[in-house]
């Protein structure tokens, strides 16, 4: 059972590392949701560069507000969790009153699997923010009707990039939550864990929104 236990721990810190070369791998067959919205972030910053109003600063604030309100999320859950490890024996006892056969050991692993999938969260957060601060500057340093192809290939290069860092971090609360199901059952833990790539995998590839986009391009 000990081993089970371990097993079912580090499954989700694992898949969750792994899930973008998964995509990858997947993407030579049939391109994701997110490789179908690069094209249309190039169409956005292509239009972006042609006109004169507010709107993408407007876009680009929308953005970088969602991608701000995750990072102060997570970082409330990190210090949470922190806050857990000094009350880690009442965890322990409820861990326990579900699975007898459970150790304290098993219990304080677990936990440390939690905590480094949301660091991990955090940093995701923080650098696409970073790269949608980016992506601002460049969009805004283009003169009006000035650019060239390189330029709107970088910049849209930059949105593409913090996009995708910032999937990570919400990948990271789908995966977080085959963790909190560990405390229950190991078996549901495993089960959840595999779930979750279903969904995710789901999203990506076979989503009507997925169709849509595809659609569109097309056009």
């Amino acid at each position: 059972m000990a081993s089970i236990s371990l097993f079912a721990t580090a499954l989700p810190l694992f898949c969750f590392l792994l899930y973008p070369l998964l995509v990858r791998l997947i993407e030579k067959r049939r391109l994701s949701l997110s490789a179908l919205m690069n094209f249309q972030r190039r169409r956005w910053v292509l239009n972006a560069v042609a006109r004169d109003t507010p709107l993408d600063a407007i876009l680009s604030g929308n953005l970088m507000g969602s991608v701000s309100f995750f990072a102060s999320t997570t970082v409330l859950l990190v210090l949470a969790l922190f806050a857990v490890f000094g009350q880690i024996d009442t965890v322990i006892g409820a861990t326990v009153t579900l699975q007898p056969h459970i150790s304290a050991l098993a219990v304080e692993l677990h936990m440390i699997s939690i905590l480094i999938i949301f660091v991990l969260a955090f940093l995701s957060f923080t650098l696409s923010l970073r790269q949608f601060n980016h992506f601002c500057i460049m969009l805004g340093a283009v003169g009006h009707g000035e650019s060239n192809e390189d330029e709107v290939t970088i910049i849209a290069a930059l949105n593409s990039s913090a996009a995708r860092n910032f999937n990570q971090g919400l990948r990271a609360y789908y995966f977080a939550i085959a963790t909190v199901t560990w405390f229950v059952s190991s078996s549901l833990s495993i089960g959840s864990t595999l779930a979750i790539i279903g969904v995710l995998i789901y999203r990506e590839f076979f989503s009507t929104p997925r169709s849509l986009v595809e659609r569109l391009r097309r056009q």
